[in-house]
């Protein structure tokens, strides 16, 4: 993988780990009052920041690897193609939790037709996902 195209994938997984902390936030301060008064499903609630705090650490820990393919002669080609896959499945595992919390908040705030479309299309992307990541991550050498 090129210096530069790890650099920028290292940018990018933090902003999507400054996104999902974003999401985080908000989940916190606007659904946790309705929460305490029982007005949204607690296991729903629940489920979406466990699933948010792994889509951010694994944005974090994707931006690690990254980084690690990026620096120059520290680490020879076949370590840095290795860093660089294992930086991509952590990015994947990261955008696919990213996908799955609307669905989540959906069924917390009850809204069940419109959680199950959510979920429906997330059941679509994962099957994409599944079909066609192995054809665009990085390739190993060796």
């Amino acid at each position: 993988m090129a210096e530069d195209v790890a650099a920028a994938n290292v940018n990018r997984s933090y902003q999507l780990a400054a996104s999902s902390i974003a999401i985080f936030t908000f989940l916190l301060f606007f659904l946790y009052p309705k929460y305490a008064a029982g007005q949204v499903d607690g296991f729903s609630y629940q489920a979406t920041l466990i699933v948010m705090g792994v889509a951010t650490f694994s944005f974090a820990f994707s931006s690690f690897y990254y980084y690690g393919a990026s620096v120059g002669g520290r680490l020879d080609d076949i370590e840095r193609a290795r860093y660089s896959r294992r930086g991509d499945r952590l990015w994947l595992l990261g955008c696919v939790l990213l996908f799955l919390a609307p669905s989540l908040i959906l069924f917390a705030v009850k809204l069940l037709v419109v959680a199950l479309v959510w979920f429906a299309l997330w059941l679509v992307y994962v099957f994409f996902v599944l079909r066609n990541f192995p054809r665009v991550q990085t390739a190993g050498k060796g």
